[in-house]
């Protein structure tokens, strides 16, 4: 089992920031193995937040394409991104986006069962510098 959290410092205001992160259409903007990313229009089921929406995903994991549904909540009000999906490793995660003196802080936690804790790390790594580079280079509408 295994919690893990890393932050990065982006050169952009939070609110607009956020409102970038949080248009599941930019998931694979910055999540690395992540393809595609429609929402459903439905209501995510099963032991996830209230309000959350179910997302049909596409990833490339370790060279073989994964398809299934996720769910994606939102909290403008707290700049908040949860996510997570079902199945065998219990994987859910959040990202943040809070004021900072050079712009935003943006902080991405994730849980799973998966114990390869250096190649999760990685990717952690991978996401903010993904996010820090396509924000600060401005390839995306913030």
């Amino acid at each position: 089992m295994g919690d893990y959290a890393q932050s990065t410092t982006v050169a952009a205001e939070p609110d607009a920031l956020f409102r970038y992160l949080s248009d599941v259409h930019h998931l694979p903007d910055y999540f690395a193995a992540m393809r595609e990313a429609e929402p459903t229009g439905s209501a995510a089921t099963g032991d996830v937040p209230g309000g959350a929406e179910e997302v049909h995903v596409v990833a490339e994991v370790d060279g073989e394409r994964k398809e299934g549904e996720a769910w994606f909540d939102s909290d403008p009000a707290l700049r908040s991104l949860r996510w997570g999906s079902e199945g065998p490793n219990g994987y859910h995660g959040e990202l943040s986006v809070n004021a900072a003196a050079e712009g935003s802080e943006v902080t991405v936690t994730l849980h799973t069962e998966h114990v390869d804790g250096d190649r999760i790390r990685a990717g952690l790594e991978h996401t903010l510098a993904e996010i820090k580079r396509t924000v600060e280079t401005g390839t995306n509408p913030t």
